[in-house]
């Protein structure tokens, strides 16, 4: 269950994850080169989104009336970290789950041609042969820190 703030406690108002208890972050193969680090975070941030709707915010109007869709309300820092340790992460994480919602792609983005196929090599390889791309974590504020805390920033 994810803990969300209403806009002034108003009936139908938009939600918003209350950042004083929940974060999300994203983790990156500091390996990957810079379009599949950026496909990669793509990939993990709509996955969360798909997930915790509430992270998105409310449609806006721009200052000529325009239309604008909204954009997520938290901030999602993308880390970087060396491949090894974002396959011990994912094994030490699953302590966690479901509590705390973790989303990886995997190397297999680069090989297969559809979301099926994609599937099957997740259903074919051994679990300690996967290739981790990235991960995205989202949570207790605390939990997703005891992981996060110590990488630095993909730059």
């Amino acid at each position: 269950m994810c803990v969300v703030l209403t806009a002034n406690g108003a009936a139908n108002a938009p939600l918003y994850v209350d950042t004083t208890v929940k974060k999300c972050a994203i983790v990156l193969s500091e390996e990957l080169p810079p379009g599949t680090a950026a496909n990669a975070a793509s990939v993990l941030g709509v996955s969360m989104g798909r997930h915790h709707p509430e992270m998105v915010g409310h449609d806006l109007t721009d200052a000529s009336g325009g239309f604008r869709h909204g954009i997520t309300t938290m901030a999602i820092p993308i880390l970087k970290a060396r491949p090894e340790v974002i396959k011990e992460m994912r094994a030490r994480l699953q302590q966690f789950e479901p509590d705390l919602l973790v989303v990886e792609v995997i190397a297999a983005t680069r090989t297969t041609r559809s979301y099926d196929e994609y599937a099957a090599a997740f259903e074919t390889t051994p679990v300690g042969e996967i290739e981790y791309y990235g991960l995205a974590l989202f949570g207790d504020k605390k939990t997703v820190n005891k992981f996060t805390g110590g990488l630095a920033l993909m730059r």
